[in-house]
């Protein structure tokens, strides 16, 4: 027989209906801004490093200056190469500028291998920083110590007469080009030291490098005089890009009207790196 369902009375225990809660979930601008605070956390820490040895930043300014001292004044006489019109020196200015960010970032990637021995790697990790933020922070760390070098360059430049563009908008635009330049060698560096996971095998891939990359480009001769073969190459360098736009906005009228395509260039290299990196990132740790 079935039993009589009985109501519920005032003293019986009846178990409470649970409540929804509204969403805590983090907003995409909150996101947004903690992914940015972190990134920036990382560029300090690189900053900090940079101020307690000073000494590197000022070896470092010794190679672009002896590349303006001697080789721009040499061939500024000789005018075996054709420069549109300007002196040599103020081509090769640019040029010198792009190879320091470059010889400054493609050995970047080292110190992820130092951290990893130190056991800082597995630190950044296990923290809840997303792996794009801790690539795209160390990318940024060496563009700040490229702009250090731009300093300098600019300094060296000005005392040998380069006739430079003051304009505060072009200042900007080579801030960000250098910043941008610095990224995309520095991260391809980070990926090396992914892959490789070791100090020598490292400097060996940074050796090999980092002269093509700087021969083949427009650093110190333009694309026209070069074989066909060479000028394929770099087109598709992105250190030929970089050097087209710092020559666009640093130089007295330089050309402007390519360097919406050296910016773009720039910015898919580095986002394509970037987001390598941040894959291949956890590798390094193994």
């Amino acid at each position: 027989m079935t039993q009589p369902v009985h109501a519920a009375q005032p003293g019986d225990l009846v178990e409470p209906i649970p409540q929804r809660h509204p969403s805590h979930e983090p907003s995409f601008w909150s996101s947004f801004l903690s992914f940015f605070e972190k990134t920036f956390t990382l560029v300090g820490l690189e900053v900090r490093k940079m101020r307690h040895d000073p000494t590197d930043l000022i070896t470092r300014a010794v190679q672009p200056a002896l590349w303006l001292l001697i080789f721009g004044n040499v061939f500024t006489h000789l005018r075996a190469i054709p420069t549109g019109g300007k002196p040599y020196l103020d081509f090769m200015a640019p040029g010198i500028l792009a190879q320091s960010v470059l010889f400054i970032s493609i050995f970047a990637g080292i110190a992820i291998i130092w951290e990893r021995d130190l056991g800082v790697i597995h630190k950044f990790l296990a923290s809840p920083t997303p792996r794009i933020a801790l690539v795209l922070g160390k990318a940024l760390g060496a563009g700040i110590r490229s702009l250090v070098q731009a300093f300098f360059i600019y300094l060296l430049a000005l005392i040998m007469g380069v006739q430079m563009n003051w304009n505060p908008l072009a200042l900007l635009g080579v801030i960000v080009i250098v910043l941008m330049g610095a990224s995309c060698f520095s991260t391809f560096s980070l990926i090396i030291a992914c892959l490789v996971r070791s100090r020598e095998r490292f400097m060996g891939f940074g050796q090999v490098l980092t002269m093509p990359l700087f021969f083949a480009s427009n650093a110190i001769y333009p694309v026209a005089i070069m074989p066909p073969w060479l000028q394929v190459i770099a087109h598709s360098n992105p250190l030929s890009y970089e050097v087209d736009a710092l020559r666009g906005l640093m130089l007295a009228g330089g050309d402007l009207s390519m360097v919406w395509l050296d910016f773009l260039v720039l910015f898919v290299v580095m986002a394509a790196l970037v987001l390598i990196g941040a894959a291949l990132y956890p590798r390094v740790a193994q």
